[in-house]
């Protein structure tokens, strides 16, 4: 198995897209509150996700990768066509469920939301590029997984509570997340961690700062997931990671 298909399957098993929160939410058994929630919460994903990108592709010395950063940026900020901005396709989401954006934006978010803001925002500024690559690659390639939850419960409460809910942002989305897979594919490729051709020349603590950022950032997702989900009791988290021990691993990564 190749380094890139090894970390690939890593992604696919990880908490952050197998947790109870997203089984609920898929069959669309959230109340009213949970899902209002959920909407404001993820709104600072939709928010910040530009910022943080660009912040990676300024600290990017490979122009190679800069390139497949590029990539992903722009698709963010609508391609060039101004009304697929993604935030703004995800502000026309928020007013079609009854919730205004001036409270969106201005509603505290809740500890795990703003650790896993603050956690990418690290992770994807650091200073030791394969880290940052890896976090990239991590959220990459569990997003198809995340979507083909969301979307089905999406619907479901569509047609039975929100009949008006744009639904745009979340399945214009899923559209695009072949390319997004293909472009942190070719990123992995372009510091010599080989996708699907095996040919691996990446060393071996580059495999170690990628495998970091990749985990780090999908505990982060798990924990943004737990930190909607009310039943929390008995859940048993894969991998856990004290946030201790976490930060001190990040903080060593970014001199």
């Amino acid at each position: 198995m190749s380094f890139y298909e090894h970390v690939r399957a890593d992604v696919l098993r990880h908490g952050a897209i197998n947790n109870t929160y997203l089984t609920r939410f898929q069959a669309g058994e959230v109340t009213d509150r949970e899902f209002h929630e959920f909407a404001v919460e993820f709104y600072s994903f939709a928010r910040f996700f530009p910022r943080i990108l660009a912040a990676q592709l300024v600290n990017t010395e490979d122009e190679a990768v800069a390139d497949e950063l590029t990539k992903v940026l722009y698709s963010e900020l609508g391609d060039g066509v101004v009304k697929h901005r993604h935030e703004l396709l995800y502000r026309n989401f928020l007013r079609s469920i009854g919730i205004d954006i001036h409270d969106a934006m201005h509603t505290p978010m809740k500890p795990s939301t703003r650790a896993y803001i603050q956690g990418m925002e690290r992770l994807y500024s650091s200073r030791r590029h394969a880290t940052a690559l890896g976090a990239s690659f991590g959220l990459e390639n569990m997003a198809i997984t995340m979507w083909d939850h969301l979307i089905p419960g999406l619907a479901r409460l569509k047609q039975v509570r929100y009949p008006r809910m744009d639904m745009t942002y979340f399945t214009f989305h899923r559209q695009l997340e072949s390319e997004h897979e293909r472009a942190m594919e070719h990123a992995v490729e372009a510091v010599g961690g080989a996708g699907a051709n095996g040919c691996a020349t990446i060393s071996a603590q580059e495999q170690r700062d990628f495998c970091l950022g990749m985990n780090a950032v999908l505990d982060y997702l798990e924990g943004f997931w737990m930190g909607l989900e009310r039943k929390v009791s008995g859940i048993r988290r894969s991998r856990p990671r004290p946030a201790r021990q976490l930060a001190s691993e990040l903080r060593g990564q970014s001199h």
